[in-house]
């Protein structure tokens, strides 16, 4: 146990924390497991949507996610087709201006 004040408090903190992450993860369990027992398009969205808020709230790495959304929705499409997972909208590219072509410089003369 701790004895310090600062530690009593940083302990009390760490606790609200963990329960409120605990939400978070058994949330996005429950929808994976509901969502592999019977896959369907809302099933799918909900699992997404879940992802993303643990992804947002630093419980699970971004890629992970990705990994996680892509293959369940691979597996909601039938064999041959593309996922019919819901695309992403484009992100529009950005122009990169050029910098101004420089001027030639002098070139040093060698005798």
């Amino acid at each position: 146990m701790p004895v310090i004040k600062s530690a009593k408090k940083k302990l009390r903190q760490d606790k609200k924390r963990q329960a409120q992450n605990k939400v978070v993860k058994d949330a996005l369990k429950k929808v994976v497991k509901e969502f592999k027992k019977t896959p369907s398009e809302k099933a799918l969205q909900a699992v997404f949507k879940t992802a993303d808020k643990s992804v947002k709230k630093n419980l699970m790495h971004k890629n992970k996610a990705a990994r996680l959304k892509s293959s369940l929705a691979k597996s909601l499409s039938p064999k041959g087709e593309k996922a019919a997972a819901p695309k992403a909208e484009k992100v529009a590219k950005k122009t990169v201006k050029k910098s101004p072509v420089k001027k030639a410089t002098k070139k040093s003369s060698k005798k």
